[in-house]
């Protein structure tokens, strides 16, 4: 019964599943097209942040998050029909 799943995730990594997840989940609400859009981009986000940004760079990634969250609260609105991918240099 006790067996673990991996290792424990940090608080950070936690939200950074979490947000990940609640980019899925809003995108089951849009068209059938917009969805397949939003899952490429978010996943095509949150790989190249996972392999650009530091695990150590703390106040860079709660920023982020930050962002992330507006995103999301954007895209959750009835309104928004899809994301547009942002470039960072």
């Amino acid at each position: 019964m006790g067996a673990s799943r991996g290792p424990r995730l940090s608080g950070l990594q936690k939200q950074v599943l979490s947000l990940y997840r609640g980019f899925l989940r809003a995108a089951r609400c849009k068209s059938a097209e917009d969805r397949r859009q939003i899952e490429s981009i978010v996943s095509a986000e949150f790989r190249q942040n996972s392999n650009q940004v530091d695990r150590k760079n703390f106040v860079y990634i709660e920023y982020l998050l930050r962002r992330g969250k507006k995103q999301l609260e954007q895209l959750q609105s009835p309104n928004t029909e899809s994301l547009s991918q942002t470039k960072q240099s």
